[in-house]
C-alpha cells in the first residue's frame, strides 16, 4: 500500500515548502513538489492543503512503566498508554526508570519497549535509574547495550538532588566510561540521561568529570535543565561549550511559581543568548511523578507528567514565543535522533522512516503515522490501546 500525502506545508525540520510525501514499506520513498502515480498502483491518496507535515515527535525521556512512589506505594503513578503517545503527535518514545529502580526494573522496562514497538511505535530505553551502582539485565552496562536491542543509554542517573545516590566524580565518570564504550561497541548513544534537582551544585559534577578525565561534555544529556533560574543560566553555560541541555515540558503551577522556566520560553531565551539551535532538546518526562516537596524534604503533593505536554510546548514555541517552526521543531525531532543515533529518525526525507505528523493550520495534532502505519487520521484515532 502507498499512501501520498498531497499538498502540504513541509518542513524537514528545515522549510521545504509545499510538497507531496510518499510512503511505503514503513518509509519516506519520496518527497517532491508533485508526485503522480500509475493509476493501477493502490494508493491511499491525503489531501494535506493548509496543514503543516513535520516528522514524527521524539520523546526521549519517558517513564513508559510508570514512575513515582516518593510518597508510598500508593502514589506510583501508571505506565504509558500507546494512545496516549499517537493524541500527543509522538512517533518515537525513550524510556526511563526514575527513583524507584527496586520495584520499576530494567527487564520490565525493555519489555515494555518490545510492547509499544508490536502496538505501532518506536520504543528504546536507558539501563539504570536515579541511583549508582547501575541495576543492569546482564551484570555489565557494555554488555546490556551490545546484547540487548532496546537499550541504547544509561539513566536517568540523578545528580544534585536529595533522592540521587549523592554519586561522585569517579563513580559518575565510570558510568559515563562503561556507557561510552557500550555505545562504541553496539553502534549506539551510549549516553548518560542525567536528572539534574534543584540543588545548589547543579552541573557541577558534569563539568568536573569533563575537566578531569577524557571524557566530554557530551557523554551527558542533562534533563530537567529549567527547573530553576539558576540551573538554566548553567545549562547555558553547558551549551556553549558543546553539550546538549534538555528542557522538561510537563509542570505545574507551583514549580513555574517556585521559578521554574517554562519550556517553551527556554529555548527562545537559550537561542536569543546565541546556544547553537543543534544543542537544544524538550521532553516531556511523560508519566514520571511530579512530586512538590517542603523545605524540609517532605513529600506534600504529586501529580503525574504527560506527554501531551511535549507537543503543546512546541506549539507554544511556535504561536506564544514566536520561535522559527523549524527551530522549535529541531528540539523534538532531529536533535534528539542526532543525540541518540537514531538515523533513520526525526527527519522528512527519501529513505527515512514513515513516522509523519500532521498539524493543522494552528499547529495542533491532525494526523499521525508511524512506521508507515496511519495511527490517527483527521484526529480520529485508528489504534487503540490493547486492554481499552
Amino acid at each position: 500500500m502507498f499512501t501520498l500525502i498531497r499538498g502540504a506545508d513541509v518542513y524537514a525540520p528545515e522549510p521545504l515548502g509545499r510538497k507531496d510525501v510518499l510512503l511505503c514499506g514503513g518509509q519516506i520513498i519520496l518527497v517532491k513538489r508533485h508526485i503522480d502515480l500509475p493509476k493501477t498502483l493502490d494508493v491511499q491518496v491525503v489531501e494535506a492543503e493548509g496543514k503543516y507535515l513535520v516528522p514524527g515527535l521524539i520523546d526521549s525521556h519517558v517513564h513508559i512503566i510508570g514512575g513515582g512512589g516518593e510518597g508510598g506505594p500508593a502514589t506510583r503513578t501508571p505506565e504509558l498508554r500507546i494512545t496516549q503517545a499517537v493524541r500527543a503527535g509522538i512517533t518515537t518514545v525513550i524510556g526511563v526508570i526514575g527513583t524507584d529502580g527496586t520495584t520499576r526494573t530494567a527487564a520490565e522496562l525493555v519489555t515494555k519497549a518490545r510492547g509499544l514497538e508490536a502496538e505501532g511505535i518506536s520504543c528504546y530505553c536507558h539501563v539504570g535509574n536515579y541511583h549508582i551502582p547501575v541495576r543492569t539485565i546482564t551484570g555489565a552496562i557494555e554488555d546490556d547495550m551490545l546484547l540487548i536491542d532496546r537499550i541504547i543509554g544509561v539513566g536517568e542517573v540523578a545528580i544534585s538532588d536529595h533522592r540521587s545516590s549523592q554519586p561522585t566524580k569517579e563513580e559518575l565518570a565510570k558510568v559515563a566510561s562503561q556507557a561510552r564504550i557500550g555505545g562504541m561497541l553496539s553502534g549506539k548513544a551510549g549516553i548518560v540521561n542525567v536528572h539534574i534537582g534543584a540543588g545548589e551544585s547543579r552541573l557541577d559534577l558534569l563539568f568536573e568529570v569533563a575537566d578531569t578525565t577524557e571524557l566530554p561534555l557530551t557523554s551527558f544529556c542533562p534533563t530537567h535543565v529549567n527547573r530553576t533560574e539558576k540551573l538554566f543560566q548553567a545549562g547555558l553555560t553547558f551549551a556553549e561549550k558543546g553539550g546538549v541541555i534538555d528542557f522538561t515540558t510537563s509542570t505545574i503551577p507551583q514549580f513555574l511559581e517556585d521559578g521554574e522556566v517554562n519550556a517553551p520560553q527556554a529555548v527562545r531565551r537559550a537561542l536569543e543568548a546565541g546556544v547553537n539551535e543543534n544543542l537544544l532538546t524538550m521532553t516531556s518526562d511523560g508519566q514520571g511523578s511530579l512530586p512538590d516537596f517542603n523545605a524540609k524534604g517532605e513529600l506534600i503533593g504529586m501529580t503525574a507528567a504527560d506527554v501531551g505536554s511535549l507537543h503543546r510546548a512546541l506549539q507554544a514555541a511556535i504561536v506564544e514565543e514566536g520561535v522559527a517552526p523549524e527551530q522549535a521543531l529541531k528540539t523534538v525531532t532531529q536533535n534528539p535522533a542526532s543525540v541518540l543515533k537514531l538515523h533513520q529518525k526525526g527527519r522528512i526525507a527519501a529513505g527515512m522512516d514513515g513516522d509523519v505528523l500532521l498539524l493543522d493550520g494552528d499547529w495542533n495534532v491532525d494526523s499521525l503515522w508511524a512506521k508507515g502505519k496511519c495511527m490517527m487520521e483527521n484526529k480520529e484515532m485508528l489504534t487503540k490501546d490493547t486492554f481499552g
